[in-house]
């Protein structure tokens, strides 16, 4: 099911010679609307009495489509088409991090103490007292974000090279929402074993380890294993951030449609990292009636292929994704484009909530069941209510990382949900504003002080 909104991730700028002639210009935004481009900012260039050089951005929904406006701007008369570029490989050119000194290397005396002989005397300071390494290098206030490529985004496995935009991002974000310095970690190996001891290798540079993109079930592994062998905080984003987001979304949706937790049923579609996770914390929150499907329908105790995360959520029923719908009060998709139909969404529960999540192409357009029910939220940043994980991951490593948390606990999963729930005010709080925007600046600080709060009643915060 294709998704045909133009959006910025098909983002074009197109450099035009036109004649200053009257309706020019005009024939070109009437091409770009023609073809259901989305045309953005134009910027004049050059003018000369006959022509002028102009830069137009459109956005597009797909490649083939941006293929079709280019195609269509060409095939205008008297217009010069000089070059196109797309502005998200254009963004991503030469990479989006880099790493910088703290500190100006100015003379003799900045080298001799920034490097040898004096750093010497810190090396030795940190041998007699390994807990020195916080105060006198970047372990503190530094995240490495690991993977091995073998489930990036919703493409699959793709490998370490390919998976590398997506953790630089993830670095972009850890260091504009939260300040953390942190860093790519693209492992060319997908054995668990390798995974594990590379990680416990490279652990002492890294206040914490954010683990990104490693398919289920080996990431269970993974985490659990790297969990019980390091001292630092480990935390599997796809599981835990999207887990935590998806509670905070739906604490402010009850409150809504006036349903306690304990009495709602909920159908989750999808069944790997994310779904389980999601299951975990919502059992932890009150949730006492999760019906849980895969490809092949809902996850019961009559199946003999199921695996230890799976089993952990079997129940009686049987039957497929549509059967499991019927009467469901909230259905949370973590899974693929197009698989809920507005049939199934019209067998739910009164004032059904539904949050379709899968990444770009959700289970069902929004606008297909809009008017059917209460809530709709989805992980896309053009439609109300999106579950973000960067409402997330941020304030939760920022807060383990000030409070020296040796680990991250479900309470601290809980604690932050109802941190972010709490940002929204009775008084804003409607069924297209559930959750607060990424660019909230209060999100941050109020996971990390929830995040720090559960971590000192746990015993486990080392400051």
């Amino acid at each position: 099911m294709a998704d045909l909104t133009p959006n910025s991730s098909f983002s074009l700028t197109l450099r035009l010679q036109i004649p200053n002639r009257v309706g020019m210009l005009a024939s070109v935004t009437q091409a770009i609307a023609t073809t259901g481009g989305n045309l953005g900012q134009i910027d004049l260039i050059e003018q000369t009495r006959k022509e002028s050089t102009r830069d137009i951005t459109v956005d597009a929904a797909s490649t083939e489509h941006a293929e079709t406006i280019v195609q269509a701007v060409k095939a205008l008369p008297d217009i010069k088409l000089l070059s196109v570029y797309d502005r998200t490989f254009n963004l991503h050119r030469g990479g989006k991090i880099s790493i910088t000194s703290r500190i100006p290397l100015k003379s003799v005396s900045d080298l001799a103490m920034a490097y040898t002989p004096g750093v010497g005397r810190i090396c030795t300071a940190i041998a007699q007292d390994p807990e020195e390494v916080y105060k006198l290098t970047i372990k503190q206030n530094t995240v490495a974000i690991v993977t091995d490529g073998s489930a990036v985004l919703g493409l699959g496995n793709l490998g370490p090279a390919a998976a590398l935009p997506v953790m630089e991002g993830k670095a972009m974000l850890f260091k504009e929402f939260a300040g953390l310095d942190a860093f790519p970690i693209c492992l060319a190996t997908q054995d668990t074993e390798e995974i594990i001891q590379t990680v416990k290798n490279i652990a002492p540079v890294f206040g914490g380890v954010n683990l990104e993109d490693i398919a289920a079930p080996r990431c269970f592994e993974i985490e659990k294993r790297l969990r019980e062998e390091l001292d630092i905080p480990v935390f599997h984003d796809d599981q835990h951030g999207t887990a935590i987001v998806t509670l905070a979304a739906l604490f402010n949706s009850l409150k809504l449609v006036h349903k306690p937790m304990a009495e709602i049923r909920i159908v989750i579609n999808g069944a790997g990292a994310a779904g389980v996770a999601i299951a975990r914390l919502l059992r932890k929150a009150g949730a006492e009636k999760i019906w849980m499907c895969d490809s092949k329908g809902i996850i019961s105790t009559s199946r003999a292929d199921l695996t230890e995360e799976k089993l952990e959520f079997a129940v009686k029923a049987q039957g497929t994704l549509a059967g499991a719908m019927q009467g469901a009060d909230v259905f949370i998709g973590v899974s693929a484009p197009g698989v809920l139909t507005p049939e199934m969404v019209h067998s739910m529960a009164k004032d059904p909530i539904v949050f379709a999540m899968a990444n770009p192409i959700p289970e069902i357009q929004p606008e297909l069941i809009s008017k059917d029910v209460a809530v709709i939220a989805t992980g896309r940043s053009d439609y109300p209510n999106q579950i973000n994980n960067v409402l997330a991951f941020p304030g939760v490593f920022r807060g383990a990382l000030d409070c020296r948390a040796k680990t991250i606990t479900t309470t601290m999963y809980l604690e932050a949900a109802n941190a972010i729930a709490s940002l929204v005010k009775p008084s804003d709080l409607d069924r297209e504003h559930i959750i607060p925007s990424v660019f909230d600046e209060r999100v941050v600080n109020a996971v990390a002080a929830a995040v720090q709060q559960a971590a000192r009643q746990e015993g486990i915060a080392q400051n």
